[in-house]
């Protein structure tokens, strides 16, 4: 380990030392130290990670990556995880262990960036082991019965995968002599070892990014969690499995089946997922399918990696959205309720509100001019560069699908209240840091749509 090494982690180290200094904030009986103490880390980390776009290096004698994946997945999660912690105050302020939780929230974020990060097959594991005990935790915050229930599925689900997911692991060590993932490329595509691995991989981050069939926790852990954890598990350690699920498959000679393969379990994923949340009452559920859903037009650039230029830019661009899009919808719910029946009139009692929840649920559609549409445009061009049409075809089928979706929030909104809805007030601390949250998506769902070009040219 050199001082250059530690240099290139600089941001991941940050991020540590904000969930130790929460947490001894949180030892301290200070809550809204713990608070800023994360909040300054992860932003810190942000900005760190600015003078690390276009580098290509690797620390740690190759294990672990600094490339475009790795670097913009720290400035798309850490803001996103930074919104969150936001979120999370104006639900859980003045609860107990409130400071654990924002220590829970940092040490979960650094799993997700060394899934993104990794160069080695240990620290996919290691990602994987970090990020699942901190989402269990967070899940079972409240301690009722749904949350239990919802974070015992995902340690269950996420304890199979996991030891799948190793087990794969040894056959492809076993088959190269070596952890590195730049070392399979010597894999034999066609061999047993190969496969084996790449169904173990798959499995093992599949549960992670809640691809069909691994999904089956996630709309139980995201409606028995608070709000504030439904929205992080919805983007930050999906970001980061999916980006775990590149770093890989980059690397990897596959035969030419498992692209196809790959292919059909993101039809799956996104068909499944919207017809599933088509017959869902509860708001979180709801969400969750669509979250479900859009898992599977990640896929779209995963089948893409190696065959078309626009994999990465829009594996990268639709994170960013994704993110931005997603969170603020989870924040709109945080202030109106997890049933469809809240939602009656509540565009016409709180209007920039309204507009605000049709902004987020379009741009999760594909609708131009906003960050959703950029991102999915970008996903069926590399597709189709990847002469995989049918999939993009599939994937617009499934836009339309996602329409009548999100029309079930949408329209009780402008309907007129059986009783008088009052305007939210926003007066309080809570319901002002929430209203910061969903305006911060708002202009970073349009600012994303509208810029971008100078987004594409950074990636570039």
């Amino acid at each position: 380990m050199t001082a250059h090494d530690l240099y290139l982690i600089l941001p991941e180290i940050i991020v540590l030392l904000a969930a130790v200094g929460a947490l001894i904030a949180e030892m301290l009986r200070s809550p809204r130290l713990a608070l800023l103490v994360t909040l300054a880390g992860l932003l810190l980390a942000a900005t760190q990670s600015f003078a690390f776009i276009g580098m290509h290096a690797t620390a740690f004698s190759a294990t672990y990556r600094i490339d475009t994946l790795s670097v913009w997945s720290k400035l798309v999660l850490l803001p996103a995880s930074a919104l969150c912690v936001l979120l999370a105050r104006a639900e859980l302020r003045h609860s107990d262990r409130e400071g654990t939780f924002y220590s829970l929230i940092s040490f979960t974020t650094l799993g997700a960036l060394l899934l993104a990060a990794a160069g080695d097959m240990l620290f996919l594991v290691l990602g994987v082991l970090l990020s699942t005990l901190g989402a269990v935790a967070l899940v079972a915050y409240p301690r009722n019965d749904a949350a239990t229930e919802g974070a015992m599925k995902l340690f269950v689900f996420g304890s199979v995968s996991g030891a799948i997911m190793i087990f794969g692991l040894t056959y492809w060590f076993g088959a190269t002599g070596s952890t590195f993932l730049n070392d399979l490329a010597r894999l034999d595509p066609t061999s047993l070892a190969t496969a084996v691995g790449l169904v173990a991989v798959i499995v093992g981050l599949g549960y992670k990014a809640s691809l069909v069939p691994f999904h089956f926790w996630a709309p139980d852990a995201y409606q028995g969690a608070p709000v504030s954890v439904a929205a992080y598990l919805s983007v930050v350690t999906k970001i980061g499995a999916i980006f775990a699920l590149a770093q890989v498959l980059r690397d990897v000679p596959m035969a030419s089946a498992w692209p196809a393969i790959i292919a059909g379990l993101s039809i799956l994923t996104m068909t499944y997922a919207y017809l599933a949340a088509l017959v869902q009452n509860d708001v979180i559920r709801l969400l969750a399918y669509s979250s479900i859903a859009q898992s599977g037009y990640f896929l779209l650039a995963i089948v893409a990696l190696g065959r078309s230029p626009l994999a990465l830019p829009s594996l990268i661009v639709f994170a960013a959205a994704y993110a931005a899009m997603n969170i603020g919808a989870f924040a709109v719910v945080a202030t109106t309720g997890r049933t469809l029946h809240t939602y009656r009139g509540v565009g016409r009692s709180a209007p920039l509100k309204g507009v605000a929840m049709v902004v987020f649920l379009l741009s999760l559609v594909g609708i131009p001019p906003l960050a959703g549409f950029v991102g999915k445009f970008l996903l069926f061009g590399a597709a189709i560069d990847a002469h995989f049409t049918a999939l993009a075809v599939v994937a617009i089928i499934n836009s339309v699908l996602a329409l009548a979706v999100y029309l079930r929030i949408v329209v009780p909104m402008y309907q007129r209240a059986e009783t008088a809805v009052a305007p939210t007030s926003g007066s309080s601390p809570a319901a002002s840091l929430t209203t910061a949250v969903w305006l911060i998506a708002l202009l970073l769902t349009l600012a994303i749509g509208l810029a971008a070009q100078p987004l594409l040219g950074r990636l570039g």
